[in-house]
């Protein structure tokens, strides 16, 4: 008698099947048309290194996070579908929830490891999608760079898939400038792609940490020293295992 699969095992499925052949779904195919709308409304969008960014195959969207616009205008600013993440407690939230729904968003409880929203990540990695990662896993209040979490790499090097760091400018004065009906300047800069790779070494806690250090000084590069927070100091920034994409 063959046992019935999980709960988990036919959510993995599910996800698997629903990343194939991805293709946004209405209404998010409508949302993307009103949320381009808006940018021209609301935004001056200064887009820097557009053609860092794959057309095609798995990578990661790795940014800087100040602001609740970030990966909303991201997404609108892609040339491919984007998969973001969001934390569990935001899909229970009456207008953002059903958009988190919409967009296929993947929920993160950030309480604890969350393994089950990892498998969704590696699977829509595995699908070749583009995935959006904050390093640090929260917004930042002072608007700097704070100590990331070794999540972008353990994925980055498990996966074998690039990450493109996006440094982002501008978008905490959106609430400001929106009651003053005053478009606000925004700058996205998209740096170029690269791999994490131990170079045959075994993978330790201490290796990750350093890969963790070394994607997020590539993500400081690309930001005005006002933001480079916890990576301020470039001089010492290491690339012992950041491989460019040629």
């Amino acid at each position: 008698m063959n046992p019935q699969p999980s709960a988990i095992s036919r959510q993995r499925v599910k996800d698997k099947s629903r990343y194939q052949n991805y293709k946004l779904r209405w209404p998010a195919r409508g949302l993307l048309s009103s949320l381009h709308f808006g940018m021209w409304l609301w935004l001056d969008v200064e887009k820097q290194g557009g053609e860092n960014i794959p057309r095609t195959g798995p990578v990661i969207m790795m940014i800087n996070h100040i602001a609740f616009l970030d990966p909303v205008i991201l997404t609108g600013l892609l040339p491919r579908p984007l998969v973001s993440m969001a934390k569990v407690e935001a899909y229970e939230d009456k207008l953002l929830g059903p958009l988190l729904h919409a967009f296929d968003s993947i929920p993160v409880n950030r309480g604890a490891a969350d393994l089950q929203a990892l498998r969704r990540i590696l699977d829509a990695l595995e699908a070749g999608l583009a995935v959006l990662i904050a390093p640090e896993g929260h917004r930042s209040e002072s608007g700097g760079l704070g100590e990331a979490h070794e999540g972008i790499a353990f994925v980055a090097y498990r996966a074998k898939v690039p990450i493109v760091p996006v440094g982002i400018s501008g978008t905490p004065a959106f609430k400001h400038n929106y009651w003053k009906m005053k478009k606000t300047h925004v700058t996205y800069r998209f740096g170029q792609p690269f791999y994490l790779d131990s170079g045959g070494e075994r993978v330790t806690a201490d290796i990750l940490k350093q890969m963790t250090d070394e994607a997020m000084y590539q993500l400081a590069a690309l930001l005005p020293p006002e933001q480079r927070g916890r990576y301020a100091n470039l001089d010492e920034a290491t690339a012992h295992y950041v491989r460019w994409v040629r």
